[in-house]
């Protein structure tokens, strides 16, 4: 009898669904529910999972039962989420995040650094850091897989926590509080205008900035090129453009377009065909840190904190 009803189990699990009364729930349980809120449909859910749709509905029929609550209420051809399955799903995630961090600790104890490492910067950056660091990485680490991301800063942070990314580098301030970070470097940012503006020698020197400094409100008459909205640095008054692309902006600055909040790191790697003059501003000067950024409480793997290395001694 102890056979048949084992027999009984292994092939509910099998099926991947529970239907007896104390039966734990595994990680799969766990990815069946997330897979059906992420794309509230159950065709699209069991097809992303590699089950058939009946085998996903008994899934959730008998979950549902044996919790005593509903995890999701149709809406139409919607699957949305109860209170309940809001608080199933962040715990689940959390659940699963932990699972992937064991797995990943006990893979780098075994593989001896043998893996994959998920990196994300932000476009300009990674135009001139990654020539620089991978090939460096590589020739530690010959074994393990860089997959190189590249998005605006703003959306980085959304990246760490949904998984997407093992490390993140970018400009502070960081808004999550489940994010940490190490600091790479701190950088200062510049105003940048045409060596031909009539203001481009109204600097004065001053202890502490390794540019003339200027009085931002010297230059409050003055239109701006600005970085879009998903970006960082965004104070001005005049605004005559906004753009993503850091070198087109400093080229166009160069050409009396417009003066352009840059940090001194950017400035460095960007090739001008007009000269421009550079200015400290604040007080005493503006800088902002440039940090590695990743999961808190997350394990970060020894090849990981190796490229954070990496990165601080090019920058």
């Amino acid at each position: 009898m102890f056979q048949e009803n084992r027999g009984l189990l292994d092939k509910n699990r099998t099926e991947g669904y529970l239907i007896e009364k104390g039966d734990f729930m595994d990680f799969r349980d766990l990815s069946y529910v997330l897979a059906i809120a992420k794309t509230q449909n159950i065709t699209k859910a069991a097809d992303s999972l590699y089950v058939t749709q009946p085998t996903l509905t008994k899934f959730l029929q008998n979950l549902e039962k044996e919790m005593g609550q509903k995890l999701f209420r149709k809406l139409g051809h919607k699957f949305v989420l109860t209170y309940a399955g809001e608080r199933y799903v962040v715990k689940a995630t959390e659940i699963l995040n932990l699972k992937k961090e064991l797995d990943q600790e006990m893979n780098d104890i075994i593989k001896n650094n043998h893996g994959s490492l998920k990196i994300a910067f932000p476009t300009m950056r990674g135009a001139y850091m990654l020539p620089c660091t991978l090939p460096v990485f590589n020739q530690m680490y010959p074994n393990v897989r860089l997959d190189v991301m590249e998005e605006h800063s703003g959306k980085l942070e959304g990246m760490i926590l949904n998984g997407e990314t093992d490390l993140a580098f970018f400009n502070l301030p960081i808004k999550s509080p489940d994010i940490d970070y190490e600091v790479i470097k701190h950088e200062e940012v510049l105003v940048v205008m045409a060596a031909s503006h009539p203001l481009a020698h109204s600097g004065v020197i001053r202890e502490g900035c390794k540019y003339p400094w200027v009085d931002l409100q010297q230059l409050k008459d003055v239109p701006f090129i600005m970085q879009i909205p998903g970006q960082r640095t965004r104070e001005t008054p005049i605004v005559r453009l906004e753009t993503s692309n850091i070198p087109a902006a400093v080229q166009l600055a160069g050409k009396g377009y417009g003066c352009f909040f840059v940090t001194e790191t950017h400035l460095r790697h960007i090739t001008q065909t007009d000269p421009v003059v550079c200015f400290s501003v604040g007080e005493p000067c503006t800088t902002v840190d440039f940090v590695a950024a990743f999961r808190k409480n997350s394990y970060l793997p020894y090849h990981a904190r190796e490229y954070i290395t990496i990165v601080k001694n090019f920058t």
